[in-house]
């Protein structure tokens, strides 16, 4: 039987954003999505150093958020080629984060999408603000 629930918020900002869980009956860690296509400004810059620093600071604004539903750990797995980035050419990003929660609840409630909703908006506006890199777009075209 298929304990695990997706909720899609919608977008923000040209990023599709949602979340879940594995097993909502035993709730343990929530997982947050983030999907858009990214087109960086120049060539010329360290895109593994940048998808890098990225990922360290989405994990410290976790950390700072004091969200009494979550625990202050987290795993950031933030995919983007690097490989084949180019000027005119966009590349398919998919973050995901794993919150762990304090305690259990239920993940479909207002109050729960409300908070997730915020703390989705806080990392996309605080941790992936390097226009460098993160010019977001809805499509590939």
């Amino acid at each position: 039987m298929k304990t695990g629930k997706y909720i899609p918020l919608g977008t923000y900002n040209d990023v599709k954003i949602g979340y879940g869980t594995v097993d909502f009956r035993n709730l343990k860690t929530i997982y947050l999505k983030f999907n858009s296509w990214l087109q960086p400004e120049n060539e010329s810059d360290d895109f593994e150093e940048m998808i890098y620093k990225s990922r360290r600071r989405v994990k410290e604004i976790i950390y700072n958020l004091k969200n009494p539903l979550f625990k202050q750990q987290s795993i950031v797995d933030l995919d983007i080629r690097t490989k084949g980035i180019k000027l005119e050419k966009r590349s398919f990003m998919n973050m995901e984060v794993t919150l762990y929660v304090n305690r259990q609840f239920d993940v479909k409630t207002k109050e729960v999408k409300n908070n997730v909703k915020d703390i989705l908006t806080s990392v996309i506006e605080n941790g992936l603000t390097d226009k460098k890199l993160f010019n977001f777009h809805k499509s590939k075209k």
